[in-house]
């Protein structure tokens, strides 16, 4: 989609609200195609002392499979959009990926919001920032997966004992079992 934006270039102060949605449902991120809903983008472009700002958001919800404990999940994201639109060519030398350019007055609104998506999508997918992948899921489960529950507290227990030997000035060897440490050292 294309807005047109001939009439703000002339008008010092004034706004232009827009509002548009894209599909990128084709688009992968992670060897998946998460975004199976159309993206959504709205705020206003003002003309600031003759330079375009674009500012708004962008928004989905995105339909995936976690990175880390492989779970399907359903979440709605939400990015900032920011840029800046001239109608004079950037150089190669210093291309800013938030800097696009006017096609006879007009912003391509499909370039401006897919470009947004990308830069701001997180280079893995998670179910919540807080996911604890599958020994996490092991370990917290009612119904906990037998195969991972010793792999889970074997970590658990060699990672306190790498750090009990670190804090008290030992190098762990690897063992889950804790050695003595005599009582000067401590």
């Amino acid at each position: 989609m294309l807005l047109e934006l001939r009439k703000l270039m002339t008008s010092p102060g004034e706004t232009l609200p827009f509002e548009t949605s894209v599909d990128l449902s084709d688009m992968p991120f992670g060897g998946c195609k998460p975004v199976t809903e159309p993206v959504l983008a709205k705020g206003q472009v003002r003309n600031t002392a003759g330079v375009l700002e674009m500012t708004g958001t962008v928004e989905t919800v995105l339909h995936g499979i976690c990175d880390r404990c492989a779970t399907a999940f359903t979440r709605p994201v939400q990015y900032p959009l920011r840029a800046v639109l001239t109608t004079e060519p950037e150089s190669d030398d210093f291309e800013d990926p938030w800097v696009f350019e006017l096609q006879n007055d007009c912003a391509d609104l499909d370039d401006i919001v897919t470009t947004t998506f990308v830069l701001n999508m997180d280079s893995k997918l998670l179910c919540s920032e807080d996911c604890k992948g599958l020994l996490g899921l092991a370990a917290a489960s009612p119904n906990p997966i037998p195969a991972l529950l010793p792999y889970s507290s074997y970590w658990t227990k060699s990672r306190q004992c790498a750090l009990r030997h670190f804090n008290q000035g030992g190098v762990p060897n690897g063992s889950t079992q804790e050695k003595s440490i005599p009582r000067e050292k401590r």
